[in-house]
């Protein structure tokens, strides 16, 4: 049946004639729920295409939509734009005023959807050196404010336009231009086609089989990001309720609120839900916190498909009903899943969180490959912790001699817009050059190894690989995030931002007073055994032998972090130059 489905528009009407949702988008307002059906969706987004008509919007023009939390009006202007064969431009709302300028620039945008005062100020400070007719504002009732939009398209007369212009929509007409996050250089504006999404979206659902109507998933992550905008198409097509978290720190309330059954999430959040599990778990006494440490220590040990064996599963059903069911209840006793990207995840939290009864299936892509290419899931042996997945139906992986990851199919973007120079470079015969390192085994599974870019050479000539050893030094409780340096030093080292909750515990436990967090001397030598322990995984040469800590947290506010929390390394070498003069003696 989902054959229909050719155009990203298309997935809406699918959920209409065949999973009839009472309620689709779910909101909070004033400590209530607000639902819009599958209809009442349809309705706005017409009136939004029909409000756009009226402003002149034709074919191939580009409209921007930045908004601070996710929520139904992105959705609303998101099918409208797509549907009279414009093009969406989503912009992360942590963007500077600088990078609101040249992308509005360099998308040709011609108007301008945002919620926030902050955001509107940037905007308007820019608008004069853009092509933006006008900026309208989301959460306000003023002449640009979303009622007065949708009075423009309240009038049913040119709906049959809308409807003429749907028809003449190829699935390879461009739906979206997608600036990337930019953890290095100029943003550049990956052009999705409507074929790039839908197929996408199928062979995502064809692996993961979940299925209205019944069923709930929770937006939170940035919905500018591919990610969780394809996500998001893929609950319309599969008939999937979406409710919108009211924020980041309120996701755990929502969360059991809403009690979903899936959730995108990104490494940095489970990261964090595990911290605070564990953290729980810390501060239990007696025989409770000896159950709680066998649990995770038998989950630690997971093996999909009983590998493990019988006394093994015997111990798991008691772990589960004595420990991992408060897991479950903690994240709303729903969940049959949650699909990891973004980032590289540390497999003990797969192993962990799937003994728990909450499998986490890892998948791999980039917004250039809009943006699944494969993905783990537990039918049919398609599981392996470790590894990111076999390739999804109808895309082609293959390592080059240099051990890049090259892709070749449906999922490979138009190119990036006015720049051919970097499309050619990225796509060469067919297959997207993604950028990664990585290897493919027996089986048929895909291991990412690292960044092409991000791994360096010290001066000895030894080749580091920085996002394992980050990986296995974050399995320390004390380390929140840290960055591996050392390109043509002497020796690999490391920045550290510490887990700053965890560390006062600690002091107060231990009778150490903290006061500075990066001198405090027993502070330093707690991470120096927490070092020790990482560094005998690895080989004399990829050792840390120094670190220093940094002040601040690292967020995507201050900088250090992507909007999707990945961190950005040029940013965190150049903030703090004087820890990586003092670790090198420069």
């Amino acid at each position: 049946m989902t054959e229909k489905i050719t155009r990203v528009f298309d997935c809406l009407e699918y959920q209409n004639s065949n999973y009839p949702q009472k309620k689709s988008l779910v909101y909070k307002e004033n400590g209530n729920w607000i639902s819009y059906s599958s209809q009442e969706f349809i309705s706005i987004a017409n009136q939004v295409s029909r409000a756009l008509l009226t402003l002149g919007i034709k074919p191939n023009d580009k409209i921007a939509i930045i908004v601070p939390v996710n929520q139904p009006k992105w959705h609303f202007l998101d099918i409208g734009i797509l549907q009279i064969g414009a093009q969406n431009v989503p912009l992360y709302a942590t963007l500077s005023e600088k990078d609101y300028e040249y992308v509005l620039n360099h998308s040709d945008s011609k108007y301008c959807f945002i919620a926030g005062d902050e955001i509107y100020e940037k905007v308007k400070a820019v608008q004069s050196k853009t092509q933006l007719k006008e900026i309208f504002r989301l959460d306000d009732n003023s002449k640009i404010g979303w009622d007065s939009f949708l009075e423009l398209g309240k009038n049913n007369n040119s709906q049959e336009k809308v409807e003429e212009i749907k028809k003449q929509i190829n699935p390879q007409d461009i739906a979206t231009i997608i600036y990337t996050s930019g953890t290095t250089g100029t943003p550049k504006g990956v052009m999705l086609s409507h074929e790039n999404i839908v197929q996408n979206i199928k062979v995502t659902a064809d692996r993961l089989d979940l299925v209205g109507p019944s069923k709930r998933t929770i937006s939170y992550l940035p919905v500018s990001h591919v990610f969780e905008r394809v996500s998001g198409y893929y609950c319309q097509m599969m008939g999937i309720s979406i409710f919108f978290a009211e924020s980041i720190e309120l996701l755990g309330d929502n969360i059991r609120e809403v009690k979903p059954n899936m959730i995108a999430v990104v490494p940095r959040l489970l990261e964090k839900i595990f911290d605070k599990i564990v953290d729980k778990g810390s501060k239990l006494s007696g025989v409770k916190k000896k159950l709680f440490f066998w649990a995770l220590k038998l989950g630690e040990q997971y093996e999909p498909y009983h590998k493990n064996g019988f006394w093994y599963h015997f111990q798991l059903n008691i772990a589960r009903k004595l420990i991992f069911g408060k897991w479950q209840e903690a994240l709303g006793n729903n969940l049959e899943f949650m699909v990891s990207g973004s980032a590289p995840l540390q497999p003990r939290l797969i192993r962990v969180f799937t003994a728990a009864g909450i499998p986490v299936y890892e998948g791999y892509g980039m917004t250039e490959s809009s943006p699944g290419a494969t993905l783990n899931d537990l039918r049919h042996n398609g599981l392996k912790i470790g590894t990111v997945g076999k390739p999804l139906k109808g895309i082609e992986i293959k390592i080059a001699d240099d051990g890049e990851i090259l892709m070749k199919g449906h999922c490979v973007m138009q190119g990036y817009y006015k720049r051919d120079d970097l499309t050619s470079e990225t796509i060469k015969n067919g297959y997207l050059h993604s950028g990664d390192i990585g290897e493919i085994d027996s089986e048929g599974f895909l291991k990412i190894t690292d960044r092409k870019k991000e791994i360096f050479k010290t001066s000895g000539g030894k080749y580091i690989a920085p996002t394992v050893i980050e990986s296995e030094l974050k399995k320390s409780r004390f380390i929140d995030q840290v960055m591996v340096i050392g390109e043509a030093q002497k020796m690999p080292a490391a920045l550290i931002q510490i887990n700053f909750e965890y560390a006062r515990e600690w002091g107060k436990r231990n009778g150490h007073k903290i006061e500075n967090f990066q001198e405090n001397k027993d502070l330093r030598q707690r991470i120096q055994k927490e070092i020790d322990v990482c560094n005998k995984n690895f080989g004399n040469w990829e050792q840390i032998k120094e670190f220093e800590i940094t002040k601040e947290e690292w967020t995507a506010t201050s900088g250090h972090l992507t909007p999707t929390l990945k961190m950005k390394r040029k940013i965190i070498l150049e903030k703090h130059k004087n820890l990586y003069n003092k670790i090198y003696n420069l």
